[in-house]
């Protein structure tokens, strides 16, 4: 049983170089403002944890939080609030960490219901049908939504991303934080 109130901030890392291969990772990607860092507080139930803003692109390095000494839970930066155009720091920071990683378990890929897919959320989800990794789409901010909005989500859960698991969640709901909770012990 994975006690996932004990969780610490290790270190924030640039490149593989800097990264930490001794635990499984379970890393947290989506874009910019997704709630990447409000969902792993609600995880670890401690608010104070992750680094929580307003503003979009705060965070700009893979923070790395272990989590009960049995794997890292890897916050990434997010991906839609970057120049476009040629390969960005971004880029090669995540092409990095993905290529050499044998230790990635899941990837939790957070998607805000309340937004349409973009292109650059297409994009990524081509990248990650080639992973040979788990993933868990975490449909973000749904607290927000009618029951219409939720089966609109539901259905574009099941055309456009049925190769991946996903769960409705806010971190303000409870039974969903601990769907994704149980997805991660079963994995890790």
């Amino acid at each position: 049983m994975i006690n996932f109130r004990k969780a610490n901030f290790i270190k924030s890392a640039t490149s593989d170089k800097d990264s930490l291969f001794d635990l499984n990772h379970v890393i947290f990607i989506g874009r910019s403002n997704v709630g990447k860092s409000s969902l792993i507080n609600a995880l670890v139930d401690n608010k104070n944890l992750a680094f929580v803003s307003k503003k979009p692109g705060q965070t700009k390095l893979l923070n790395y939080f272990n989590i009960d000494n049995k794997f890292y839970l890897v916050d990434a930066p997010g991906y839609g609030y970057r120049r476009t155009g040629k390969k960005d720091g971004f880029d090669k920071m995540m092409e990095s960490y993905f290529s050499s990683n044998s230790r990635l378990k899941l990837v939790l890929w957070l998607l805000d219901s309340r937004r349409e897919l973009s292109q650059e959320d297409l994009e990524f989800k081509d990248f990650l049908e080639n992973l040979q990794t788990q993933v868990l789409i975490c449909f973000t901010k749904c607290d927000k939504l009618n029951q219409s909005e939720k089966a609109k989500i539901v259905k574009i859960a099941n055309n456009q991303l049925s190769q991946f698991d996903y769960v409705l969640c806010s971190s303000f709901d409870k039974k969903s934080i601990e769907q994704v909770r149980q997805k991660i012990s079963q994995i890790v």
